[in-house]
């Protein structure tokens, strides 16, 4: 593994869980939201839903510091939504070396994570229309799926005991 992509919903948890499987794994750390342009977070702010339109320059941002990371040889962790199976092609195709981890969690949860947070741009209004947009990923995707209901150290631990696994 290279590049991890951690994704899931707003409010999922992927920020601190990718902040500590950055550490964990002694990788670069990338918060994939610092890259969106500022009317992506403006319009989120208002409680405006992206568009795929909105999203594309994003998620290619993030596909070149993959690559960036890739071509220099560096493991990274980036954090990005990737809610629909055409983001997350573009940003892991055909790279053997990026894997996605996509942290599931029921509405309920991170409904309530998301009431508990302060000074982050996405509403919870706009949980419904991250789950109504999430495409859950498939088997063909080599997804490490971990249940985010468990502390950030029970997940990172599952993560990287997964990763080990793959590794051989």
């Amino acid at each position: 593994m290279t590049v991890a992509v951690v994704m899931g919903v707003s409010g999922s948890g992927k920020t601190t869980i990718a902040k500590d499987l950055a550490k964990a794994l002694g990788a670069r750390f990338l918060e994939g939201d610092d890259l969106h342009p500022p009317a992506n977070v403006e319009k989120m702010s208002r409680g405006t839903p992206l568009d795929d339109a909105d999203r594309l320059p994003w998620l290619k941002r993030i596909a070149q510091q993959i690559d960036a990371w890739r071509l220099r040889g560096e493991a990274g962790v980036v954090t990005c939504s990737a809610l629909k199976r055409s983001y997350r092609d573009m940003l892991i195709g055909d790279r053997p070396d990026v894997v996605l981890v996509y942290l599931r969690g029921s509405r309920e949860l991170i409904q309530k994570r998301m009431a508990a947070r302060h000074a982050h741009f996405m509403p919870v209004a706009l949980l419904d229309s991250q789950f109504a947009t999430l495409q859950e990923p498939t088997p063909d995707e080599r997804p490490v799926i971990v249940d985010v209901g468990g502390t950030p150290a029970e997940i990172v631990a599952a993560i990287v005991a997964e990763l080990k696994i793959r590794a051989g």
